[in-house]
């Protein structure tokens, strides 16, 4: 299937100075024809903004993923407490509170598990998100919930990372209770790598428990590499850490504990995540948000968040929102509860639009460019690859579509071709059914209408995942819009 093989490459277009940006030197005074000159969009040289922004580093969007009990809060808590991003006054009451609630060893979760109801029953149910950096990355970090009923929360988080971190248990039966029929690991495995994540850190984690064995490490190592390459990844592309979450060792300093120094001379966890490759951002492609959030503002407009998969915006922009196909001006931009004046693809922003009634707006919607919309459609062709499923899919099987930020009913409206998994060759046309493993060319009808984007067009926003009665059945990729 294609999302296997292709490497996110921008696609080539021709450099053309019309924007103001990437290369040609006298492009900001040129005014471009059929525009009025001195607009401040044509002004601005993003890539060269952006730099100046990060201070040279790179964004890296990273969703941390695994099994429900692999101590992933925990880890990442802690990492970013031994980074300095939670004080010591804030740590100890967390410590405090735990101890109080009988759950001492979740301190460190609860930096990241904000809501009472995920403390009380130490879950995580949300995607939380937090900022922390490397020595040459500004990642934005996604918690997220590894529990089976939570995965459509899961999905929202794996659709907007570039690379993901999946932590596993090294504890003797947790590490297999979490891999085998029924754990999260490999679903979510297969979640991120369908979503677009080619690059994944695996945390091996509570190896404190098994004493830092080396035989132990090297079994999980096995079981889990023969998996992660059937689900697509890379072995260059996958990279096993030893840590343990709740002491904190090999978490941002190497580890100095004899029992794993003895063979393990690799990356600490945050060395790792800092030779991660940052991503192509496309920059140069029309404005596209995804909406992942929407709540009213105190002024006369309202607010949305969500990740910019595409192009860049500027305060004073009109935008158009689909569907409801309605358009509003950006009063306000924030990135990390800052303000700014412009944003740009890979960042988490929230906007205060005004001008069009909140009411129009749900999660799911896709704020795009006036000039160069994305299309909402109710029906399109896609080329699926179907996962290990119990039943046969015919004409007319229920689905829910996972696409970006939403979820939504849809049947499999026809079923057009038996695909050859690599070449891509039609095997047979109009086959009664499909089975587990295949790869297939199908329409999908959803109930309301969805804004998508064709794959070869936009990567980003043209990949989705099906699921049925609770587990993930199908990842696709939209290769035609019907209507």
């Amino acid at each position: 299937m294609t999302m296997k093989t292709s490497p996110d490459t921008p696609s080539k277009r021709p450099e053309t100075p019309s924007k103001g940006f990437g290369g040609s030197e006298e492009s900001p005074s040129v005014p471009t024809p059929g525009r009025t000159p001195g607009k401040a969009k044509q002004q601005l040289n993003v890539r060269a903004e952006l730099e100046k922004r990060q201070g040279g580093k790179s964004l890296l969007n990273l969703v941390v993923i695994g099994h429900v009990d692999a101590g992933k809060s925990t880890l990442m808590g802690h990492l970013l407490y031994l980074l300095g991003n939670v004080n010591k006054r804030t740590m100890h009451k967390y410590e405090q509170e735990s101890k109080k609630a009988g759950k001492a060893s979740f301190a460190y979760a609860w930096v990241l598990d904000e809501t009472g109801e995920e403390r009380n029953r130490g879950v995580t149910m949300d995607v939380g998100m937090t900022k922390f950096e490397t020595a040459s990355k500004v990642v934005t970090l996604m918690d997220a919930p590894g529990h089976k009923d939570f995965i459509p929360n899961m999905i929202t988080g794996a659709a907007q990372a570039d690379v993901a971190v999946l932590v596993v248990d090294a504890s003797r039966g947790e590490f297999e209770a979490g891999f085998e029929a029924g754990g999260q690991t490999r679903e979510h495995g297969l979640l991120v790598r369908s979503l677009g994540v080619t690059q994944l850190a695996v945390a091996v984690n509570k190896m404190d428990q098994v004493n830092w064995q080396q035989e132990r490490f090297k079994e999980i190592i096995s079981k889990l590499g023969h998996f992660l390459k059937q689900a697509g990844f890379k072995d260059s592309d996958v990279f096993y850490v030893p840590t343990s979450g709740l002491s904190g060792e090999n978490l941002t300093t190497k580890s100095s504990a004899l029992a794993l120094t003895s063979w393990y001379s690799g990356p600490c966890l945050l060395e790792q995540i800092d030779y991660f490759k940052p991503p192509q951002r496309s920059i140069e492609k029309p404005f596209r948000l995804c909406v992942s959030d929407v709540f009213k503002d105190q002024g006369s407009g309202f607010c949305v968040t969500g990740k910019i998969e595409a192009g860049y915006i500027q305060t004073g922009d009109r935008v158009l929102a689909m569907p409801p196909n309605e358009t509003c001006t950006v009063k306000g931009i924030t990135l990390h509860d800052e303000p700014l004046d412009w944003a740009a693809a890979g960042d988490h922003v929230s906007l205060t639009v005004t001008g069009m009634d909140i009411i129009k707006i749900n999660v799911g919607c896709v704020f795009c460019d006036i000039k160069e919309p994305i299309r909402a459609c109710s029906r399109f062709r896609a080329r699926v690859l179907l996962f290990n499923i119990e039943v046969p899919i015919t004409q007319g099987f229920p689905v829910v579509l996972h696409y970006q930020t939403i979820s939504e009913p849809a049947t499999i409206r026809k079923l057009v071709s038996v695909l050859h998994k690599s070449s891509g060759e039609v095997l047979k046309k109009k086959p009664k059914c499909l089975g587990k493993g295949m790869n297939a060319m199908v329409e999908i009808q959803t109930q309301r209408p969805v804004a998508l984007e064709l794959y070869k067009d936009f990567k980003e926003l043209g990949r989705f995942m099906l699921r049925y009665v609770g587990s993930t059945i199908a990842a696709g990729v939209v290769t035609e819009i019907k209507d």
